[in-house]
């Protein structure tokens, strides 16, 4: 606790030098104050004025909604916007605005171009104004020119250029996506037809072999087996044909034999016939229990069944009526052969038929039974074929639809109906130089001569050697101060130092009224 009132003390005692010393040494500081003040004030008067014209340029979305017509240009603005004013900021574009506004000094000898290039990008300032969200919804133009008119002017061309290179930007960059859009569609569509070339061919080349034609195949090849079977079956009954008509063809040799050397009127051909009868009546039985009436067999043989019953009805009508019954077997004897050589002509034509058919049959059915075979060997390759031309065909339909909605984005930037900057405020024209600030320039020398004016005052004070309070004589003699004498001041020394104090009040005043009156002045004319 008593630390801490020592502590204090110290304080007190310090702040109270501190003003003692700042009593004494007022006008050490107030003159360097004072001075400082003038010269930086001065100073600014001095140097020469540069006025700053801005503008703010508002960014426009699109008219059209995003949900029609989807830009095909980089939405960032910030990326978008340094892009174009490193365009604008460039060398030709500088130097064009420098030549047409006659700026630095332009056409004068010893005048470098870069330099003037150079000290204008100095003189421009872009900034950007963003939203709640971080987004760039507009930005200021900024020009600085030591006239106003032409810092107007100047402004008004950049803002010009702006508008106008983001106009030709987005257009360039829409432009440039839908022809790179159209060139990838191309190739697309080269790949797709030949995709859908090699697709032709391997059908052309495997006809009757693809998974398409899978049940075609097993119906067709159903219906061979099913032909085949029914022509094994014809053939078969036109060999059992043959071997009955061999055996037919013996006993009409053996019926002939008999006739010529045997005894007359023996019914021997009738019993033949009947037996011939029952025979083709078998084979009839046999081919309606697998055919149709309409079936060509069953229909020949009706046909022979009804042949031969009318020649025993007209053997028997013959032998009824007295003939002699060996000139009717004579007769039947010698026309019946060559029927009966007809008809095993017409049966070895009919076997040969059957046989080549059967045969063709075969040669069918192993073709289809190879189709089969290689069936699934074609669908794999088929399904690889196919695989390419389904990626080939959804590469395209993609570029397609991109392509049409760039084409419609382009033709939206091309009708300016795209983002685009508008002059929300204009060029302004400056009535106050941005440089210098004048009002800046005093509260600066303000604090330039206060800095000075301590320096000079803490100077004095240290190359002064007297004793201004008991402390320092404390510190100076080494035994205790037992009394003090006071200061004894004759009247004129009283009214010298009365004199002394007004004159330190006036002229603190008069510095205190110039350096207001200044910075009233800097403040209403800067």
């Amino acid at each position: 606790m008593p630390d801490m009132i020592d502590n204090r003390d110290a304080e007190q005692l310090d702040l109270q030098r501190y003003l003692a010393i700042a009593r004494r040494r007022h006008m050490h500081i107030l003159i360097p104050l004072f001075l400082g003040w003038l010269t930086v004030w001065s100073l600014s008067w001095i140097l020469h004025p540069r006025y700053r014209s801005g503008t703010l340029i508002l960014v426009e979305q699109p008219t059209m909604p995003k949900d029609y017509v989807t830009p095909n240009v980089n939405e960032d603005l910030q990326q978008r916007m340094q892009s174009i004013t490193q365009q604008i900021l460039s060398r030709t574009r500088l130097l064009h605005i420098i030549e047409g506004s006659h700026l630095y000094g332009i056409g004068q000898p010893g005048v470098n171009a870069d330099d003037q290039v150079e000290r204008m990008r100095k003189d421009i300032e872009i900034e950007l104004v963003r939203d709640g969200q971080g987004r760039v919804n507009a930005f200021n133009v900024y020009y600085t020119a030591a006239d106003p008119r032409v810092a107007q002017q100047v402004t008004n061309e950049l803002t010009e250029l702006f508008i106008n290179e983001n106009l030709e930007v987005r257009q360039k960059q829409s432009e440039d996506t839908t022809k790179f859009l159209e060139d990838q569609l191309a190739a697309a569509r080269q790949s797709l037809a030949e995709q859908e070339e090699k697709i032709r061919q391997f059908k052309g080349q495997h006809v009757g072999e693809l998974p398409g034609q899978l049940e075609s195949n097993l119906q067709i090849l159903s219906s061979l087996q099913s032909q085949l079977r029914s022509d094994e079956d014809a053939l078969n009954t036109a060999r059992q044909e043959r071997s009955y008509l061999e055996s037919l063809a013996e006993q009409y040799r053996a019926m002939k034999v008999t006739t010529s050397g045997g005894t007359p009127g023996t019914p021997l051909g009738l019993a033949s016939l009947d037996q011939e009868l029952d025979s083709l009546r078998a084979q009839l039985a046999s081919l309606s229990s697998r055919y149709t009436g309409n079936h060509p067999d069953v229909k020949r043989l009706q046909e022979q069944i009804a042949e031969t019953q009318r020649r025993r009805d007209r053997l028997v009508s013959e032998m009824q009526s007295g003939k002699n019954t060996s000139d009717v077997d004579t007769a039947s004897v010698a026309t019946l052969p060559a029927q009966l050589q007809s008809q095993l002509h017409s049966n070895q034509i009919e076997i040969s038929n059957r046989e080549r058919s059967i045969a063709e049959l075969k040669t069918k059915l192993s073709e289809y039974q190879g189709r089969l075979n290689q069936e699934p060997v074609r669908e794999q390759q088929l399904s690889d074929l196919t695989r390419g031309y389904d990626q080939s065909k959804a590469t395209y339909d993609e570029l397609l639809k991109k392509k049409n909605e760039s084409a419609m984005a382009t033709s939206m930037e091309l009708l300016q109906r795209g983002e685009r900057f508008r002059v929300l405020d204009p060029p302004s024209l400056p009535n106050k130089p941005s440089f210098p600030n004048r009002l800046k320039f005093c509260g600066i020398g303000l604090a330039i001569g206060l800095a000075f004016g301590i320096l000079v005052a803490g100077a004095f004070e240290m190359l002064d050697d007297r004793l201004y309070s008991e402390k320092d004589i404390k510190k100076l003699l080494p035994v205790p101060v037992i009394c003090e004498i006071p200061v004894i001041q004759t009247p004129a020394d009283g009214h010298a130092l009365h004199t002394r104090a007004w004159a330190r009040r006036v002229t603190t005043a008069a510095v205190v009224l110039v350096m207001l009156a200044g910075s009233a002045f800097s403040y209403l004319r800067g």
